[in-house]
């Protein structure tokens, strides 16, 4: 039984929003599926930190998370700021079993263990609080990532957490963050959200005791990362 990684797959097979018409990005879907079929077992976890589904409903997402609930493990999803089709816990959670996708499951304000581990996390925001709703936002994502990762300290587990922005890039740094995870001594974080030429400013090593790893689908190659 592994654990896996893989951020920002953009599914649009209800919308037409191809991805196909960015630089890296052609036949994306197909890549995913031989990729994720290849590396990841029935037995196996995957977390996909945000950006799922181009979607802007759950109705409308429902091709993109069968796409994903027919691939095997079992997949732990968050937030991403294109995920317009997000809900509440209770809708979103209604909607899966509703539709049978019980190989899906939403982590917002709780976590879900893996060995000793608790997975952790939260969508985050963008590293700029001088605007007071985008100030107002950060906090929020801040105390959601710390009730997660409290959530996981209960249990006795150690916390690995899983954003889908990025908690620092290049030389900037998102405080709001950052200062949870010190706070809790975390030694894992995964992120995505990054794309592109922004892969070259992207953090992937230690900080401040703490390793980083983009893990965008682009960037990974549309494969997997297998974190233990």
């Amino acid at each position: 039984m592994a654990l896996f990684v893989m951020g920002d797959l953009h599914l649009s097979l209800s919308v037409n929003k191809p991805m196909d018409i960015f630089g890296g990005w052609d036949n994306y879907m197909e890549r995913i599926k031989e990729n994720w079929t290849r590396e990841v077992s029935g037995e196996d976890t995957i977390v996909i930190p945000g950006d799922i589904s181009w979607a802007m409903s759950l109705a409308q997402a429902e091709p993109d998370f069968r796409f994903i609930h027919r691939l095997p493990g079992q997949k732990i999803i968050l937030k991403g700021n294109h995920d317009y089709w997000w809900n509440t816990a209770a809708k979103m959670n209604r909607f899966l079993e509703e539709k049978g996708f019980g190989s899906i499951h939403i982590l917002h304000n709780n976590h879900y263990s893996y060995e000793k581990f608790g997975i952790c996390g939260t969508r985050g925001w963008i590293n700029d609080d001088s605007e007071p709703a985008d100030a107002k936002v950060l906090a929020r994502e801040a105390n959601r990532l710390e009730t997660s990762i409290v959530s996981a300290e209960q249990a006795g587990l150690e916390p690995i957490v899983f954003l889908h922005y990025p908690p620092l890039y290049g030389n900037e740094y998102n405080p709001d963050l950052l200062d949870v995870m010190y706070k809790h001594n975390i030694k894992k974080c995964y992120y995505g959200h990054v794309h592109g030429k922004g892969h070259q400013n992207a953090v992937n090593g230690e900080r401040d005791g703490i390793e980083f790893r983009l893990v965008s689908a682009d960037y990974v190659q549309f494969c997997p990362v297998k974190i233990m």
